[in-house]
This record gives structure tokens, sequence and C-alpha cells, in this order.
């Protein structure tokens, strides 16, 4: 098959898989803007108003191993209808506690949206990669996939801090509309899919689910080093802009002083976040082919050490005037968002070096993956649990310690040791 041909015929499953990109951080996203509404409607600490992403990401605990299983026997598509069907019933849950005003049903409804983010996430990536070719080429697609899973992630805290209004007006029902765009977006989704030719590189055959198999991927050093970098990466990647939106939303107290900055204004500078992530993921995009996984890894954990060490240890009364909004924010905040542009291009670095030379074990991988996602959610709970007893600021030495880590992987950790064990 010819280039052209292979571009051709791959072009609309790759277009399926962006646009899952996009839905897979829209619904992910809304955790942090709703993090500052439970805040208000129920008292929540810092520490309380982390358990939606907890909820999110947990879930994918329960369901990353059991979603690989059904990559191999389902196929993609299918896989993927069923990912977007739950999808909507978590965002209508969510909904549905607006209503009734319960934050317990928020969590659950976070709970369920967490099971389609599973599924979608082991869906897209390896799809992706695989359409790619693997190597820098995959990586490309994966950067490229990334940058409009960027753009829902910038629209999400945009769009829930408008609908905000004034605190004593944020209640879930502010939030409906992003809501109902959400579940849109899900039943659209749903009746394209459906229409969608995708290719099944990694679903099983009869004989090859009687074939057992002596090893997985648990077999390679290098992966289960990039499965806990999963784990640290999205924690970090969700941490940064959830903390520093609590820390300018929240009131000034002698315990634990906040800004008091309006929430859209708050929801903005955040936006700023994702969409710088945006901007890194297109340059990795374009970069991919070129500059190895490992390289580009390795140079955005030095960055974002460095952005981090000066967040922490400038003053929070030296402040700037932002040009797009006119707010003043304190200098340190500014660090923070510019990490964006660190974070971007990390997740496709670390599966894209953690999957290499794993072959017929990818798919297996990609679930295992998903069990990591996890860190989601914990690792920003372990930061609200911090900001709460230390302060906002110092709670970014979680960060600091989970960047670290990754530098270590990209150095280090993600070299392939495990060569011997045959992959065909």
């Amino acid at each position: 098959m010819s280039t052209t041909e292979k571009t051709q015929s791959y072009a609309l499953p790759i277009a399926m898989m962006f646009a899952l990109f996009f839905m897979i951080a829209f619904v992910t996203g809304l955790p942090s803007p709703m993090g500052v509404i439970v805040a208000n409607q129920f008292g929540a600490s810092n520490f309380e108003s982390q358990l939606g992403f907890l909820g999110n990401f947990i879930a994918y605990a329960f369901m990353g191993i059991p979603a690989g299983i059904m990559l191999k026997k389902l196929g993609y598509k299918v896989t993927a209808l069923i990912a977007i069907a739950v999808g909507f019933v978590g965002v209508g849950v969510q909904f549905l506690s607006g209503q009734v005003g319960l934050f317990a049903v928020y969590l659950i409804g976070a709970f369920i949206s967490g099971f389609s983010m599973c599924m979608l996430n082991t869906v897209v990536n390896p799809m992706l990669n695989t359409l790619g070719g693997g190597g820098n080429s995959g990586n490309k697609l994966l950067q490229f996939g990334g940058s409009l899973n960027s753009i829902g992630a910038t629209i999400t805290p945009m769009l829930v801090g408008y609908l905000m209004g004034a605190e004593a007006g944020r209640t879930i029902e502010k939030a409906n509309p992003a809501l109902f765009l959400a579940m849109g977006i899900f039943a659209v989704a749903f009746v394209v899919l459906s229409f969608v030719k995708i290719p099944e590189p990694h679903k099983e055959t009869a004989e090859e689910r009687s074939v057992k198999h002596s090893h997985s991927p648990l077999s390679f050093r290098h992966f289960i080093f990039g499965a806990i970098a999963i784990f640290i990466y999205v924690g970090t990647e969700i941490g940064i802009p959830s903390t520093a939106n609590l820390f300018m939303t929240a009131k000034t107290t002698a315990e634990n002083p906040g800004l008091g900055i309006d929430a859209t204004i708050a929801g903005s500078i955040v936006g700023v976040y994702w969409l710088l992530m945006l901007v890194g993921r297109l340059a990795g995009g374009i970069l991919g082919s070129t500059i190895s996984s490992k390289k580009m890894l390795i140079s955005v954990s030095v960055l974002g050490l460095v952005l981090i060490l000066l967040a922490i240890f400038t003053p929070v009364s030296t402040t700037v005037t932002l040009p797009f909004n006119g707010a003043q924010v304190p200098l340190s905040i500014v660090f923070l968002v510019l990490c964006g542009l660190c974070t971007s291009i990390m997740w496709g670095g670390i599966f894209n070096l953690a999957v290499e030379g794993l072959g017929k074990y990818t798919a297996a991988a990609s679930g295992i993956f998903m069990v990591m996602v996890c860190g989601g959610g914990i690792v920003p709970l372990i930061q609200g649990w911090v900001s709460d007893n230390f302060g906002y600021m110092n709670s970014y030495w979680v960060m600091f310690a989970c960047l670290a880590y990754m530098l270590w992987y990209a150095l280090i950790g993600c070299k392939n040791v495990n060569t011997d064990i045959k992959v065909d």
C-alpha cells in the first residue's frame, strides 16, 4: 500500500480518534471548576473539593485491565461505543446532582464518567500510535491528538468559570450548559462512530485467545517504570492548574490565605494553562518526527522543575498584570500556568517510550496504563491535603517530586533491558 493510500484510508479513523481525545479532556476537566462550585455549595475543604477528581480517576483502577481485555475481545469500535454510552450516563448523573443538591450524587457521576474516560483512553492511545506506525511517527500522531485534548481542556474551565457568576450563586445548576454540551458531544460521537470503519489491529481471534503467552507487559522493566510515570504525570497535569484555581478563588483566611479572585477571571487564567498545553502539543506534533521522545521528555521535565521552583520561591506579593484580562495576579501563578508547556507532551512521550518494543503485548499494556491513570485522582488529593495543612504554594513540592521522577525515567528508566523477550 502506498503512503497516499494509507493516509486516505486511515484519515477518518484518525479524525475520529482526535474527536474522542477532545471528549476525554472536556469531561475529565470538569472536576476542576466543579471543585470550586462544591467548595461553595457544600462547604467542602480543599481536600474534599478534589474528590471529584478522585471519583473520576479511581475508576481507572477498576476499569483499566477490563478495558484492555475489552479492546482485545471486542475491538476498538465496540469498546469506544460502550465508553461513549457510559460517559453520557456519567455526565447525566452529575447534572442530576444539581437537581437533588447532593454531593454524593455528584461524586457518583464523576465515578461513572471515569469508567468512560478509561475505556476511551484505552482505545485512542494505542490506535493513534498504531496508525502512525509507532516510533517517532506514532509519537507525532499522539501529540497532534493531544492538541485536540488541550482544546477541550482549555474550554472547560473557561466555560464553567464564566457560568459560575458571583460566589453566592455558585451551584452545580450553573454548570448545566457545560454538562448539556458534554452529553451532546457524546450523543453525536456515538452516532458518527457507529458508521465509521476502524482498523482492528489488536482484536484477537478465537485462535489467538487460546494461546497462552509466557510473558506480559509487566515482564518489561521499562514498561513498569513507564506505568509509574503515567500515574505521576496525570496527577501532575491535573494538580498544577486545579490547586492554582482553588488558590485564586479561595477567600483570604489566616489559616490558608487565598487570593479571592473572581471565578470567571480565575477560569480564564487556568484556561491559559490548557491553551499552552495545546501550543506545546502542536509543537510536539511538528517536532515529533525529528526529535526523539526521550529528548523531548528530558527537556520539558527540566523546564517544569525550574518553573515550579520559581513559583514556590517567588513572593506572592510580587504581582503582574495579565494582558488578556487585565487581572493582577502573583507572578508565581504565571510560572504555574507556564508549566502547561511542559506537561503538554509528557503523556505521548511516556506512552511512546514505555510501549516501544512490546509488540503483541501493546494492547494489554494500554489496559495497565489506564489503571495507572488513577494517579490523576490520588496525586491532586495528596496535594490538596498538603495545601490544607501547609499552604497552597508549599503543596507544589508534591509537583516538584513528580517532575523529578519523570526526569529520571527519561534519563534512565525508559531503557528496554528485556530485548530477549519475543514480541512477534
